[in-house]
């Protein structure tokens, strides 16, 4: 059963090592405990429905309750308060294109705004409903997941818009294909989803970003159906896939989605190796990428972050003696762990590896197996379940994102870092931080930040505290030449820094956008554009 105010199935968990806590506590204090509504408690504040029913609308509380929030941090907040503000009148569960045709009918007839919903992973305020004078309808897509056609010669496969990412994965696989897209929200999260948000996966290396998978599919409108042929390449035009990719919701609902698969690899494979300092680190991640050695995934963990990943490894002694051994090979105090993926046919792989010892070495890079990647590839899908785990223990963990060039990474990611880590100093309280380098191009890098902090005594204290954090760090960020979301998309909570990033003249061609596909503004106002 999902957990109804938290992330994921209730039977799964991250739990943190005995000396977990303890690792925590030495950096920030001792965990403030917060009290949880429970269910009961939340189901008695929803209002009766202001919808007119509808055979494709369901209007129970308990329904309206798990399709009310997102996971972002401010809506974890408000799960675990019990105080959700504004629910949906209704959710709708269609199973076919004609079913988001009626509902689109049924909301323009009844003056309805409309929220459409994937996998309800949103870390950035998406599918929240507002308060608005007029019903809201949430449409759940989770019943449009089939695999519908699979084009092994142009390999080419056409999905349901709301699979997500096990069940787009076990249908192609089951064909021997992959899909390749793996966003740590991928247990949740959706196809559809993916392509309204621009999300990438952690093995964007080999497979692309979500733009380089999606081919074509079909957009309902309020104007009709916005239908993408899938053509290999064009110079007809601007490229209408652009449309849908990064829309989030504000033009349409998708119903298909094809996408561009690849057979499944012979063989896979991660791997660690750990650099001296960060300035190394950096290095050797950059001429890795540069030199287009044909890699899965790289992944770098600044110092920080990497102290952090071994004290909550568990498994003392084996890691003790791994501190032994790279204090031996030089890699002391602020040692960076690298990671990386080689998937392909073994002989492409064997080389690959080369390739990687050779450009390591000017950067004295130390090689440790495979041991820690067959860690990581275990747990990196259970990583979310630790905000729980966190939180049972008195602290508050969030992220931000971005992107800069090369030449701006090191700056960026220090100025982010020392945001978040001095903001709460007024309050006489500590904030640990540290940062990774996820998604890598030969231009520039993402810069993925957690920063973990004590709520106080009360929830309203942890949202204070987390405004303080985001909206600084946010407006930071923004003004420093990156960009307000490499993979998150931008919702309700990164809207207002956007027309920072796309100038007066962009905003004004998205809106004019929105208001061609949805003139009446029923597609969830208030995301991505601040209406």
């Amino acid at each position: 059963m999902r957990r109804w105010n938290g992330w994921g199935d209730e039977a799964n968990d991250m739990p943190l090592p005995p000396h977990g806590q303890q690792f925590v506590a030495e950096r920030i204090g001792a965990g403030q405990h917060l009290p949880d509504a429970s269910l009961a408690q939340v189901l008695e504040q929803v209002p009766a429905s202001r919808l007119v029913a509808h055979p494709l609308v369901v209007l129970d509380a308990e329904d309206r309750v798990r399709h009310a929030r997102g996971q972002s941090l401010p809506d974890w907040l408000a799960v675990r308060e019990g105080r959700f503000g504004v629910f949906p009148d209704g959710v709708a569960y269609p199973q076919s294109a004609e079913d988001i045709r009626a509902l689109l009918a049924y909301a323009q007839e009844h003056d309805v705004i409309v929220i459409p919903y994937g996998g309800g992973t949103s870390v950035a305020g998406h599918i929240n409903p507002d308060e608005s004078a007029k019903p809201v309808l949430t449409v759940s897509l989770e019943r449009m997941t089939q695999l519908t056609d699979l084009d092994t010669e142009s390999q080419l496969a056409t999905f349901g818009p709301g699979a997500n990412g096990p069940q787009v994965e076990a249908q192609l696989r089951a064909k021997g294909y992959t899909l390749g897209h793996f966003p740590q929200s991928w247990e949740l999260s959706t196809l559809g989803g993916w392509v309204a948000s621009r999300s990438s996966g952690q093995q964007s290396l080999r497979y692309g970003r979500i733009e380089q998978l999606f081919a074509g599919g079909t957009l309902e409108t309020f104007a009709g159906p916005l239908e993408i042929p899938t053509i290999p390449a064009s110079s007809a035009g601007p490229d209408l896939r652009e449309v849908v990719l990064g829309s989030e919701g504000r033009f349409g609902i998708i119903s298909e989605v094809k996408v561009r698969v690849t057979p499944l690899a012979e063989q896979e494979n991660f791997y660690a190796v750990f650099l001296p300092s960060w300035q190394q680190a950096l290095g050797a991640i950059r001429a890795l990428t540069q030199a287009k050695v044909p890699l899965s995934m790289l992944r770098l963990s600044n110092a920080i972050e990497t102290e952090t990943q071994l004290a909550l490894a568990g498994h003392p002694a084996e890691i003790g003696l791994l501190e032994k051994y790279l204090k031996l090979r030089g890699a002391g105090v602020g040692k960076c762990m690298l990671m990386f993926g080689l998937t392909g046919n073994r002989t492409q792989n064997a080389a690959s590896y080369k390739q990687v010892k050779r450009l390591c070495k000017p950067y004295r890079g130390v090689f440790t197996g495979t041991i820690l990647g067959r860690k990581w590839a275990e747990k990196r899908f259970r990583l979310p379940y630790l905000r729980e785990t966190l939180w049972q223990a008195g602290y508050v963990v969030d992220t931000l994102e971005t992107a800069t060039d090369w030449c701006n990474v090191d700056s960026l990611l220090n100025k982010i870092e020392t945001s978040l880590r001095d903001a709460l100093k007024d309050e006489g309280e500590r904030v640990h931080v540290f940062t990774h380098l996820s998604h890598v191009y030969g231009q520039g890098s993402s810069i993925y930040t957690s920063y973990v902090y004590r709520p106080g005594g009360d929830y309203a204290t942890a949202l204070a505290r987390w405004k303080k954090l985001k909206y600084a760090t946010s407006e930071l960020i923004v003004r420093n030449r990156g960009t307000i979301s490499h993979q998150h998309g931008v919702g309700a909570d990164h809207a207002p820094y956007l027309p920072i990033e796309k100038g007066p003249l962009g905003i004004a061609t998205l809106k004019a956008l929105a208001k061609h596909f949805d003139p009446e503004q029923r597609l969830n106002p208030g995301k991505l554009l601040q209406d």
